[in-house]
């Protein structure tokens, strides 16, 4: 199991801000700062696990539970044809589920991300998440911005 300390270790951390709309004891959930549709959000282990499949069982099965919730206030918010899922980890090695709501295809595509979205639509984006999110009842997991 390859544990290094990451880019989002430091988010997590607080070392570098992050728009965080989940946080437990284990799983934290935040906007990346590039999106691929608007939603875009990150479901991230706490512990610095370079590969997914080298989660302990436990730690995998909640990282896939948050996704799973995120992803229902997702599809409430925009009203996709789905919430995709990806799982790559070449640009970070800190395992990390990308869940994106997406209407066409091609936003699921980093060819066709947006490396620089506007500060205010991802506060938008955020907190429009973590109201819903306190509205399905998890607003202990919630943080305030």
């Amino acid at each position: 199991m390859a544990c290094v300390s990451t880019i989002f270790t430091r988010v997590i951390e607080g070392e570098i801000p992050g728009r965080f709309v989940w946080r437990d004891e284990t799983t934290v959930a935040f906007l990346p700062v590039a999106l691929l549709a608007p939603g875009h959000t990150l479901v991230v282990p706490i512990d610095p696990v370079d590969h997914w499949i080298d989660l302990a069982p436990e730690a995998n099965a909640r990282l896939w539970r948050v996704a799973q919730t995120i992803s229902r206030a997702l599809d409430e918010i925009y009203r996709p044809l789905k919430v995709g899922v990806l799982v790559v980890g070449e640009e970070v090695p800190h395992t990390h589920v990308h869940l994106v709501p997406f209407t066409d295809l091609a936003q699921m595509s980093f060819a066709n991300v947006d490396s620089s979205p506007a500060p205010e639509v991802l506060d938008r984006q955020a907190e429009a998440l973590r109201v819903r999110l306190r509205a399905a009842g998890h607003g202990d997991f919630v943080p305030t911005p």
